[in-house]
């Protein structure tokens, strides 16, 4: 307490001090004016003489300001050591150890342009590896016989220098693919077949001229390498690296392979699955090297892409509409798909890429045909179609393209039509829209591989790579082990579970149940109501099981209200006309807003009501809803639903032991607020689709199971959360922080957090540096705007799923035991990271979570934070089963996904935005979420 006189500030509370009372009568303020100056503060005249005459040859020197100092940018903290927990396990991983015996090399970089004949820039991909061959197999004695590591684009690496710093050549390429009109195979929309095609029928490639010039860009000395495995960065070890990974693109390429960053997939029919849909799943290889504790490794991991069913384009279509022939396709639809993908048109074998589809059908769809022997000796114009083009002038039988549109190949203004059954879609291009979850499903279920099997495939992928051919890899001295490396792990003790009536429990092999429990803290369901959205539903013998199943859990649930049946004429009327509806219907029925809805959908997943009946409940009317769909009612899928309701209205399922003692180190002893931070971004394709930034806080302090989630929208594909702090004027942020930490010091007995612990989703290494210096600068704002004199300590960890490293049981079939850690061999050799695996895997191979420690400010020993971090995926409510990422980033996911369905069916207009962030010029407003209702906003709604 501050006290000033007989007035009194109290600084305890955010509240008070985000008012920023200024007690005027406490404060003295001294006024300077310009008469002040030259007496000594009461009137009279101060003794100092005046300053001296500047002579008449000095020029003043203009005095200027220092510029303000720039805080330094905050790095990723180095590693505090090892821990020591658990009990020790010998485990193997899927790197391979690299001898790297030239360190005093240099790769030299060199910027490649490469151009047409004309000066024209070749932008086609796919062209520059064939020209930069060329300019290979030409000028091998100008290039002293230099082997290069090529990107594919504009860069290329040598090992050592080239004879100058500027080269240009020329090149010729006989067989280079072009979407140009070929007349040997389609006829052109300005006059088809023209002088050229007439010259291509005996020659079929077009022959094409390449100025190639190649100039000095840097250089990077290979013991960049070795510096960093001793743990000594700089900039020159991520690029040496990235060489080395080019090296390996490069090799693949030459292979023929589908190169995805890298990974690299072969055209081989035994690495096809079919997974619905036109579109297949193609198994490949991820290779990349790695810097380690224990030096240089390559890391091999299976990987998996999918790709459009190569064959027949109208094949191709049908499976991908599921439609029976041809003549029921969807033209626009159609149009849309194939747009870009590359087709062989035969006779020809000719490669084009496809521009649209022509407006009519090939019988109908006109052009102007040139041809010799005119009056006069000029070329005669004949209107043709071209489905009379190609059966009378080519003599090509066409069965079934007559009534349907044609591929056209050429460009807006010069369109080039082929019949539909003369295009084959080429191997290896890759499906990038969305899956639905029919793939999805089929996908999962045939990519799995269980740790044995995927070990077998990646000793294959080694031996068959045939790296040691490499000649760039040969020169650089590096040579790669056949063996997995061996890596020590630890296996976690699982943290002891409270249930209802005082039961304790310890989770065996990561699993529990609820059979003969209680839940720990259950709440009391009074006033509720039950939708019916399905007609399939014996509504009124569920509720019964559920009331049952709840009673037997500790969960009163009494009667609902009523159960209201949707009106069979509005089944077929849009998901948002069906939902007002329904609530028109119920508020005509019930006497007050119920406490909770229970609503029963017809489909499992992707139901057009799910979105806007999540938004009407939770942003209109604050009432807390759960939506099932029942295929399969049991005591299990009871117990499931019920889990998910009694944390949504306020109860907990579990708890850790160590929150009730409370125990947990460091968390326990002062009040901590943990976060969990991910982005969630449109589908594939969905560019002006907003990316969605979810917040998940802890609540009730000394609980780590109890959260509540912020959610925002903001610009499309931009990763860094920009809504933490988000000031509006001198008195108000309306940024997510203070949303949180206000909540945080309201549930947990007007205590302000001492310690923040970020838990951050989905970012990479190369944005860890943004993290911390644009994020937790934004949090940090977000505190000091509260409070100045308030100070917090902070931890930031980055978890990452989205990586290749493995670890197996040598000899045993089965995965690691959940709970297991990494901490050596395969970590960074400088940062401090480890690999968790704390849930049990039972399908396929399990993936552990990267965990990266950027900052600690709290102090936790090694071991404590591996206990905190696996204590952590205990405390999900939603399962009964440990999960493999900490619970705050999974609710923090959930949160993101279950608003961002709000945006699903609003008009796409209204939520269009561009790439260019919020301030870009001319960038369209990113839509707001609507506010959530106060009675649910606290609520873990996304349950």
């Amino acid at each position: 307490m501050n006290r000033c006189g007989n007035h009194s500030l109290s600084l305890t509370g955010f509240i008070r001090v985000e008012e920023r009372i200024l007690c005027l009568l406490c404060v003295s303020v001294t006024v300077f004016t310009m008469d002040s100056f030259g007496t000594n503060g009461n009137g009279n005249e101060d003794s100092l003489p005046p300053p001296p005459p500047v002579p008449s040859d000095v020029v003043p020197v203009k005095a200027e300001l220092e510029p303000a100092k720039k805080k330094p940018a905050r790095l990723p903290i180095a590693r505090r050591g090892l821990g020591s927990k658990g009990r020790r396990l010998q485990l193997l991983t899927n790197h391979y150890k690299v001898n790297f015996s030239n360190n005093d090399g240099h790769f030299y970089q060199y910027s490649v342009a490469l151009s047409y004949e004309d000066g024209r820039p070749v932008e086609g991909k796919g062209v520059g590896r064939k020209v930069i061959d060329r300019v290979q197999e030409t000028y091998d004695s100008e290039l002293n016989g230099k082997d290069f590591a090529y990107d594919g684009e504009k860069t290329l690496f040598t090992l050592g220098s080239l004879a100058r710093n500027k080269l240009e050549f020329t090149v010729v390429l006989e067989d280079v693919t072009s979407n140009r009109n070929n007349g040997n195979c389609s006829p052109d929309g300005h006059g088809s077949p023209n002088e050229g095609d007439r010259k291509r029928m005996r020659r079929p490639y077009r022959a094409k001229t390449f100025k190639v010039e190649i100039s000095f860009a840097s250089k990077i000395p290979l013991q960049a390498i070795s510096n960093a495995l001793k743990g000594q960065e700089s900039e020159n070890y991520q690029e040496a690296i990235r060489v080395l990974d080019i090296i390996l693109r490069q090799h693949a390429a030459k292979q023929g392979c589908l190169l995805v960053r890298q990974s690299f997939f072969h055209n081989q029919p035994n690495n096809y699955s079919d997974v619905g849909g036109g579109v297949l799943s193609c198994k490949g290889i991820h290779s990349s090297f790695r810097t380690t504790q224990s030096g240089l490794s390559l890391n091999i991991d299976t990987s998996t892409t999918m790709v459009i069913q190569p064959g027949p384009v109208v094949d191709f279509l049908i499976s991908n509409q599921n439609v029976r022939d041809p003549y029921s396709l969807d033209w626009a639809k159609a149009k849309r798909t194939l747009k870009n993908l590359r087709i062989k048109a035969s006779p020809s074998n000719q490669e084009y890429k496809i521009t649209g589809l022509s407006e009519l059908p090939c019988k109908d769809q006109l052009f102007t045909l040139k041809s010799k022997g005119g009056r006069d000796g000029e070329d005669a114009m004949e209107e043709v179609t071209v489905y009379d083009y190609f059966v009378n002038h080519r003599k090509i039988d066409l069965r079934y393209s007559a009534d349907l549109p044609c591929i056209n190949v050429g460009k807006p203004k010069r369109p080039t039509f082929i019949p539909l059954e003369l295009c084959d879609l080429v191997s290896l291009q890759r499906y990038t829209k969305a899956l639905t979850t029919l793939q999805r499903s089929s996908l999962v279920e045939k990519s799995r591989q269980k740790p044995q099997e995927r070990m077998r495939t990646l000793s294959d992928a080694l031996r068959s790579s045939n790296y040691s051919a490499e000649p760039m890899l040969r020169n650089c001295g590096i040579s790669i082990s056949s063996s997995f490396v061996e890596v020590e792990g630890r296996v976690l003790q699982a943290p002891k579970l409270k249930f209802g009536n005082g039961v304790d429990f310890n989770p065996n092999n990561g699993r529990w149940n609820l059979n003969n429990k209680k839940v720990v803290r259950p709440t009391t369901i009074e006033r509720w109501a039950v939708v019916n959205f399905s007609a399939r539903c014996d509504v009124r013998g569920l509720v019964k099981d559920l009331i049952k199943c709840g009673n037997m859990k500790g969960i009163t649930i009494e009667q609902p209200f009523d159960v209201f049946e949707e009106n069979g004429q509005f089944r077929r009327a849009p998901p948002l006309v069906r939902v007002e509806k329904m609530f028109e219907h119920m508020r005509s029925k019930l006497p007050g807003a119920p406490q909770f809805i229970l609503c029963i959908l017809s489909e499992r997943k992707n139901s057009d009501l799910y979105g806007p009946w999540k938004k009407k409940n939770l942003s209109e009317v604050g009432v807390v809803t759960q939506c099932i769909a029942p295929t399969r009612v049991n005591d299990q899928y009871l117990t499931n639903v019920l889990m998910k309701i009694n944390a949504k209205l306020g109860g907990l399922n579990s708890l850790l032991g160590v929150e009730l003692s409370p125990s947990i180190p460091v968390v326990s002893k002062s009040p901590t607020l943990i976060l969990g931070m991910d982005v969630s971004h449109g589908s594939p394709g969905q560019t002006d689709i907003p990316s969605i930034a979810a917040v998940v806080s802890s609540r009730e302090w000394p609980l780590i199971s109890k959260y509540r989630a912020c959610v925002r929208t903001q610009s499309p594909k931009l990763e860094m959360i920009d809504n933490l702090f988000k000031k509006v004027s001198d008195k108000d942020d309306e940024g997510i922080i203070r949303e949180i930490l206000l909540d945080f010091y309201n549930s947990s007995g007007n205590r302000k957090p001492e310690n923040i612990i970020i838990f951050r989703d989905g970012v990479s290494e190369s944005q860890f540096n943004q993290v911390l210096n644009i994020e937790l600068n934004q949090i940090i704002e977000a505190c000091k705007f509260l409070d100045e004199k308030w100070d917090p300590k902070f931890m930031v960890v980055v978890a990452q799923k989205n990586h290749h490293t493995k670890f197996f049981q040598s000899g045993a079939p089965e995965n690691v035991p959940p709970g297991t850690v990494v901490d050596n061999k395969v970590c960074h050799p400088r940062n401090y990271d480890f690999y968790m695996c704390a849930h049990a895997g039972m399908i396929g191979t399990s993936r552990p979570t990267h965990y990266h420690v950027l900052l600690d400010e709290i102090g936790f020993s090694p071991d404590d934070l591996q206990e905190l971090v696996h204590s952590l995926s205990y405390v999900y409510q939603r399962s009964t089963t440990a999960i493999s990422v900490v619970a705050p980033i999974c609710y923090a996911h959930l949160a993101a996904t279950q608003m961002g369905q709000f945006m699903k069916f609003e008009d796409k207009s209204e939520t269009s935005s561009s790439h260019g962030g919020l301030n870009a010029p001319g960038a369209a407003p990113v839509p707001q979420l609507p506010k959530l209702q106060d009675s649910v906003c606290n609520s873990m709604f996304f349950c």
